[in-house]
């Protein structure tokens, strides 16, 4: 819960900044928030979540930038009909998509990613 508090923290203070102080776009402020929280979550995955320490780095870290892949398409796609089909509010579906992006990243790193070192 820590690791995922710290990551949706980084991606919404990024988020945030992006949009309401520099007046970028929700889609370009989204993108941006969750490449900042990347390598954050990578480094904690690794070494505490899944505690795969030594592990092959190489592979890990292919099957990480896999998983962020699918999780970002699933948040980024949620966002988008949130917004424009929905016509929800840009900020409330930034923090909606936050939950989407963290149940299907910890799923696909705990599954896939850090299978061999997970309980």
């Amino acid at each position: 819960m820590i690791i995922g508090t710290s990551n949706a923290l980084i991606t919404a203070v990024v988020v945030w900044f992006m949009m309401d102080v520099l007046h970028i776009n929700y889609l370009w402020s989204n993108i941006t928030g969750y490449s900042a929280a990347l390598l954050n979550n990578f480094f904690w995955s690794k070494f505490w979540i899944f505690s795969s320490g030594k592990g092959n780095y190489l592979r890990e870290s292919a099957l990480f930038l896999i998983a962020f892949l699918c999780s970002y398409v699933s948040q980024f796609s949620c966002l988008l009909a949130m917004v424009e089909i929905l016509k929800w509010n840009e900020y409330l579906s930034q923090f909606l998509g936050l939950f989407v992006y963290g149940g299907v990243n910890f799923l696909m790193n705990k599954k896939i990613t850090f299978r061999h070192t997970s309980a």
